[in-house]
């Protein structure tokens, strides 16, 4: 069984979606939302089909669709997040996983790694192990090359085009998050997400705070709670395609799950059409990229 895009075959491993015309320094991704989720994958794992879906960003791409429609990009991935997270590093791999001792260039103790939840992630959501035993450290290796890297090009790819044509570019980080966070406490072992929508921005590391603050306002004033940087506050991707230096920004939007879905049976839920079209007017209004600094974007905005 496959997920919801069950009639795509293993081929290319991420889609851009490209523009009419490029008209935006505004770079959409989504990183998460792959839903064709490999024969060979689901027979070696342990777990049925629902509870690996757990970890997927649904239907993300979906409501970001319009992006093109506004003259920016938008990448997404075809493979899901529980077969190869392209939100962490490259090497980011969990020694507990694997058949053969890593090599001695990939990062082992990082706290993602430790959860579990590296490149190549050995539980999904509630901590439950994917596989019954270890997996072989060729097949990692070999998701790495031909799913990981091409995603990072593509997405490298599109935000030097957007540098060399607006003089900077923003890179928008779509994701969505569940409705409640574990809490580590065995008495209440979750507890609600506070929080409709949350912005990453690396506590403003990531980003000219003019954009962050803007995609705020635009989000608050359709009606939604929004937080800024908790729970999430951006991961690898939003980091590594930061360089204010060179006007490159990255900023992560998270999507509270139950404003869209039935998080048990991951289908669209009543207000799905709603939250897409408040998606659509955020892009709409981000697009144009009038917070962005420097001058030869607003030159070539006029």
């Amino acid at each position: 069984m496959q997920g919801s895009a069950s009639s795509e075959r293993r081929g290319a491993p991420c889609e851009t979606i490209e523009p009419a015309r490029l008209e935006s320094p505004l770079v959409f991704s989504s990183p998460h939302s792959g839903a064709f989720y490999p024969p060979e994958f689901l027979a070696a794992s342990r777990l049925e089909i629902r509870a690996l879906r757990s970890s997927e960003d649904v239907a993300v791409d979906d409501l970001f669709a319009a992006a093109p429609n506004h003259g920016a990009p938008l990448l997404r991935a075809k493979f899901p997040r529980a077969f190869l997270d392209v939100n962490r590093e490259s090497f980011e791999l969990d020694a507990k996983l694997f058949d053969q001792p890593l090599p001695a260039y990939a990062n082992t103790r990082s706290l993602r790694v430790a959860s579990g939840l590296g490149a190549i992630p050995r539980v999904v959501a509630e901590g439950q192990a994917i596989y019954p035993d270890r997996i072989s450290l060729a097949e990692g290796l070999d998701r790495i090359e031909k799913l990981y890297k091409p995603y990072h090009a593509a997405l490298e790819a599109l935000m030097t085009r957007a540098t060399q044509k607006f003089g900077g570019a923003v890179l928008v980080d779509c994701h969505s998050m569940p409705s409640r966070m574990p809490t580590g406490d065995a008495r209440r072992p979750y507890e609600p997400i506070a929080a409709d929508i949350v912005i990453g921005d690396r506590h403003g590391a990531s980003c000219d705070p003019a954009i962050s603050h803007r995609i705020h306002a635009v989000l608050s004033g359709l009606g939604y709670r929004v937080a800024r940087n908790k729970p999430y506050a951006g991961g690898f991707i939003t980091e590594n395609y930061a360089v204010r230096a060179r006007n490159r920004h990255a900023v992560q939007i998270e999507i509270n799950r139950a404003l869209y879905l039935d998080e048990k049976t991951l289908e669209r839920g009543p207000d799905y059409a709603r939250v897409k079209a408040d998606m659509s007017r955020l892009i709409a209004e981000i697009a144009p990229g009038r917070e962005m600094p420097g001058s030869h974007w607003r030159q070539a905005a006029e």
